[in-house]
């Protein structure tokens, strides 16, 4: 389901319709690596990166960033020397979309083959 959820693109959200529910945000987290974290209030997601040095963070950094342009849904990065978290919610709706599952499988795409 992972590369199903990869394949797919953002649609624009500009409000309007409802988050997600607890329960289709607990459905579509099965698709995720398991790193990923439903928020204690269902509102985001994240998942931290770990990298053996600043460079590879950076590198990291960047390639989260052209999935966000790409895709026009941007994380929340906080970039540290050995590691980088990125945190997804729709804020146009205060909540979980499926785009916010669609950049995180994304994501997971650039890591997959270094786990």
């Amino acid at each position: 389901m992972s590369d199903e959820l990869a394949a797919r693109h953002c649609k624009p959200c500009e409000g309007g319709v409802k988050p997600l529910t607890r329960e289709q945000s607990q459905q579509l987290m099965q698709a995720l690596h398991a790193d990923w974290t439903l928020g204690d209030d269902g509102l985001s997601i994240s998942r931290r990166f770990e990298f053996a040095a600043y460079d590879k963070t950076l590198g990291f950094a960047n390639a989260v960033a052209w999935v966000a342009i790409s895709e026009d849904h941007h994380p929340v990065l906080t970039v540290a020397y050995a590691h980088c978290t990125v945190d997804y919610t729709t804020h146009a709706i205060n909540g979980l979309s499926d785009n916010d599952f669609i950049c995180a499988a994304r994501i997971d795409r650039l890591v997959r083959t270094e786990e």
